[in-house]
């Protein structure tokens, strides 16, 4: 089933979520519906909160689909090293239509469990390492714009309003 993105604004985003404590069949489902829903919306990763679901619970697949092994699920994760810089443009689909350069690091490992509750360890680096950033932010009630300066943060905020108010956001 395919869930519609909150977008900007919506408190779920804001708030740090809450930890997954039942791996069972209501999970796998949940994880099988924010995969469909990812790939509808055309991203490479999707984080609970983003579909108004405040668990600590996100997937990724940089591959967009096209490569099933890709395709990872992070319950509960926390970031163990990072390494290196990287500056490249993020955008998010909580966030339509705004994309801007963000610093993260390189590199990145990260400790979660699967869907069935199996402790899983990841490394990536370059897009992956930015999307397990990306997703673990979301997950803390933070979004990439909170990496920006103040100056392009208020920029973006006033657009969205401006969008509001027309009834366009």
């Amino acid at each position: 089933m395919v869930h519609p993105i909150v977008k900007y604004g919506a408190e779920v985003l804001e708030r740090e979520a809450a930890p997954v404590t039942e791996f069972d069949a209501k999970l796998a489902k949940l994880v099988e519906d924010m995969f469909e829903s990812m790939y509808a919306a055309q991203g490479i990763g999707l984080a609970a909160p983003q579909i108004g679901i405040g668990l600590r619970l996100a997937v990724i697949d940089i591959t967009s689909g096209r490569d099933p092994q890709a395709k990872l699920v992070l319950a509960n994760p926390e970031v163990l090293y990072t390494e290196g810089v990287q500056r490249e443009e993020e955008g998010c689909l909580s966030l339509p239509g705004f994309h801007a350069v963000v610093r993260r690091p390189k590199r990145i490992t990260v400790r979660a469990h699967d869907a069935s509750g199996e402790p899983i360890t990841y490394t990536g680096e370059d897009l992956l390492a930015r999307a397990f950033l990306h997703e673990t932010d979301h997950l803390q009630g933070k979004l990439f714009i909170a990496h920006l300066s103040a100056l392009k943060r208020d920029l973006i905020r006033r657009k969205i309003r401006k969008l509001a108010k027309a009834g366009e956001w």
